[in-house]
């Protein structure tokens, strides 16, 4: 079986992010999304609200599993069985650091890392960008899944 990991912070997952997954998910038997856990960083949305709210948005893609990690991302792949890290890119700047992540990555622990074009669509898209867009009014409803609109709003509404 072929599996790839899709990781990330997913603070909180985009429709950029969700384009990776899914196409990731025509490209490998299974893929697992990766929540990583960073105890240096405060995140708006628990670790436990992200992993339900992308469960909710993969639903539809039977193929796709979702998960959390903490430590080396190289570490999860072996325990898991995992040959293939997924992620996308937006820019330049993007290939820069993840082709240097990619490269200890492969020298780590051999596993491979697929640097995806995103959909120009969503080549703007970021977490951070939309959490302060968000925080300002702006309509973020067509960057985000639904699910993940509703307890954005929520969830900054909370923070008043």
């Amino acid at each position: 079986m072929r599996r790839a990991v899709c990781p990330g912070s997913y603070d909180p997952a985009t429709n950029g992010h969700l384009d990776i997954i899914e196409r990731s998910a025509q490209l490998f038997d299974e893929v697992v999304v990766a929540v990583l856990i960073n105890k240096k960083k405060q995140g708006l949305f628990s670790i436990e609200e992200r992993l339900e709210m992308l469960r909710e948005a993969t639903e539809k893609l039977p193929n796709v599993r979702v998960d959390a990690w903490h430590g080396l991302l190289v570490d999860y792949c072996r325990q898991h069985d995992i040959a293939a890290i997924a992620k996308g890119l937006r820019s330049v700047s993007d290939f820069d650091y993840e082709l240097q992540m990619a490269q200890m990555n492969r020298e780590l622990s051999g596993v491979e890392t697929l640097l995806m074009s995103n959909n120009p669509a969503f080549s703007f898209l970021s977490s951070s960008l939309v959490k302060e867009v968000a925080t300002y009014g702006g309509d973020v409803s067509q960057m985000v899944p639904e699910v993940v609109h509703e307890r954005l709003l929520a969830k900054l509404r909370e923070r008043e």
